[in-house]
């Protein structure tokens, strides 16, 4: 059976796929609670953008955009923050249904870029954003507290 994908923003229903989602992409149980706070905060942001993929009501993929206007940029920039296909769903263009609607949204809104990182543990990832029309320009710095 084929499947029949469907694009919609995430809503606090849709708190239960997301968490799982984001606890599997980084490979630990994060923060109940702080989780719930963040999500309802992030959703809830008319600048952030989250999406939900679905085959017959079932979550199978998400993917959350944030923007800012940067002084740099002289404009508005957005951000692919979580970007998770679930794992017996991937290679089946859900993804780049997602990023899709990310550059449609991109489009509509004036956006001067779209950035993504990957932790450098997924290298396959650059592969994939490379394919999907991302270039690799710069190197990101982080130093955790």
């Amino acid at each position: 059976m084929g499947l029949n994908i469907n694009i919609r923003k995430v809503g606090k229903q849709d708190f239960d796929f997301v968490y799982q989602s984001i606890c599997e992409l980084e490979n630990e149980i994060l923060d109940f609670e702080v989780f719930r706070k963040i999500f309802n905060e992030n959703i809830s942001n008319p600048k952030n953008l989250y999406l939900l993929a679905e085959n017959e009501n079932e979550g199978v993929g998400l993917i959350s955009f944030h923007t800012q206007n940067l002084l740099h940029h002289c404009g508005l920039v957005g951000e692919i923050q979580e970007f998770f296909i679930d794992q017996n769903h991937r290679g089946k263009g859900i993804g780049r249904q997602l990023i899709n609607e990310i550059m449609q949204y991109a489009d509509q809104n004036n956006l001067k870029s779209i950035e993504v990182t990957t932790n450098k543990r997924r290298v396959e990832n650059v592969l994939i954003y490379e394919n999907l029309g991302f270039g690799l320009t710069h190197n990101k710095f982080t130093i955790y507290k």
